[in-house]
């Protein structure tokens, strides 16, 4: 067996401590940013099931897409029944708020075109497919969840115009009609 100097011997177990400190500083920066990518996606969504949201992240899944998938089914909801009632952009422009959703220049340019203007049924469209494919890499508990955490939100908004002058149904039938579809694409 050959031997060693002290010196070769250091230099092997500095060598392999610096291997292992430097794998140690890595999973904690993964762990970090793994930390505030969950953040992020919880200020966007609203969502604070970090299961979910550790879910989402490994599906790749950004705070983008996420926002997305949380306002159109909003504005959907409030085109129902032909046009934005006030209390109902003031329910999803406080959504967008709450979601961390960042005006520019004080305003939601994408978000208040289509609350002045109904959009295409290809948004529909669009996320029923996305949702779609979202439910596919996503296990039963994981879908209830977001399928609750999104339509929760949805029927906030259909509610908050509480039907004609405060009465009668809170929710209109093509309000209920755009809810189904909407729940449809969960399943």
């Amino acid at each position: 067996m050959p031997s060693y100097s002290k010196k070769t011997q250091m230099t092997l177990i500095d060598a392999m401590f610096h291997e292992q400190d430097q794998q140690l500083r890595n999973d904690f920066r993964e762990r970090m940013a793994k930390m505030e990518r969950r953040d992020q996606l919880a200020q966007v969504s609203g969502i604070h099931d970090e299961v979910l949201l550790d879910r989402l992240i490994e599906l790749d899944i950004g705070p983008e897409a996420l926002a997305a998938l949380e306002v159109v089914p909003l504005v959907l909801v409030a085109w129902a029944d032909g046009r934005v009632q006030p209390e109902e952009r003031k329910t999803i422009i406080a959504f967008a708020k709450a979601a961390g959703i960042q005006p520019q220049d004080g305003r939601y340019p994408l978000l208040e075109q289509w609350l002045k203007r109904r959009p295409k049924a290809e948004v529909m469209e669009a996320w029923k497919h996305y949702v779609k494919d979202l439910c596919q890499r996503l296990d039963s508990q994981e879908i209830e969840r977001l399928q609750h955490e999104l339509l929760d939100r949805a029927r906030q908004v259909a509610e908050a115009a509480g039907g004609f002058l405060g009465f009668g149904e809170k929710i209109s039938a093509a309000e209920l009609s755009v809810l189904d579809e909407l729940e449809q694409a969960f399943t």
